[in-house]
């Protein structure tokens, strides 16, 4: 990433307690959370015994159009904006799942939707996906275009501050769904519950101190088509100078976040 674009991003605050009590992170662990705390990327790796993915991730705050044009084209996967639990709830974001359930309940449609709500067992990584509202801001045209997905990107994560600082807000009031942006409610209990790139990355912010709205998005091999695989990713970031972090990493170190902070 060129110096002069991260010169001109506009760094999210840290909060106040920022060093209180800060638990000795590993190197790997402290470059993860001063590229949040920068709004810069990194690339994190879930597991090899889950998805076996690496994304792409930067706050949601410090995404420009040129970060969504690097995601697309070097990444290739769904660009996403990952919600911590507690602001997702404020905002009253389903799960999607939850959303197309009840309206099977009350369709009088010929196709039953109901039947291509994920069930147990669909998913073979894990229990149930965390998407929820695919959503455009209302003051784009189509929602598609790289300027479009940074300022939907960046009043999501606006949103969420403000729902987090218990302001009013009204989620309808900025946001239309359907639309070309995928919200990701992470797991209630995160890390505790679910240790996808949504709870890894909203954790990594909190520890940051910074606002718990991150974007993820899945690296792709341009060849095979397959999710990119970690030594590649690992080369991509070495060559592109973007920390690689693994889930057991942020696992380890949320806990002893937790501890400190006496979660």
């Amino acid at each position: 990433m060129e110096n002069s674009a991260i010169q001109q991003r506009q760094q999210p605050a840290p909060s106040a307690d920022i060093g209180l009590l800060e638990p000795e992170y590993s190197e790997n662990i402290k470059n993860a959370i001063l590229a949040i705390r920068e709004g810069r990327f990194f690339l994190l790796y879930d597991s090899d015994k889950r998805e076996g993915e690496t994304d792409f991730v930067i706050s949601a705050t410090a995404v420009k159009p040129q970060d969504v044009k690097r995601m697309r084209k070097d990444g290739g996967g769904l660009i996403c904006v990952a919600i911590a639990p507690d602001a997702a709830r404020c905002l009253k974001l389903p799960f999607m799942a939850d959303v197309v359930d009840a309206a099977a309940k009350n369709s009088t449609a010929k196709l039953d939707i109901g039947t291509v709500v994920e069930r147990e067992g669909d998913i073979q990584y894990d229990k149930k996906s965390s998407f929820s509202l695919w959503v455009n801001h209302r003051e784009n045209r189509t929602g598609i275009p790289d300027n479009d997905r940074a300022h939907t990107i960046n009043r999501l994560g606006e949103i969420t501050k403000k729902a987090l600082s218990g302001e009013p807000v009204e989620f309808s009031s900025e946001f239309r769904t359907p639309g070309h942006t995928a919200t990701l409610r992470a797991a209630d209990g995160l890390l505790d519950v679910r240790r996808g790139q949504t709870e890894l990355s909203i954790a990594l912010a909190l520890m940051a101190g910074s606002n718990p709205a991150t974007v993820v998005c899945e690296m792709l091999d341009d060849n095979t088509g397959c999710a990119l695989s970690k030594e590649d990713a690992k080369n991509y970031g070495q060559k592109n100078n973007m920390i690689f972090v693994e889930g057991y990493e942020v696992v380890e170190a949320f806990e002893m976040w937790k501890q400190a902070k006496r979660i």
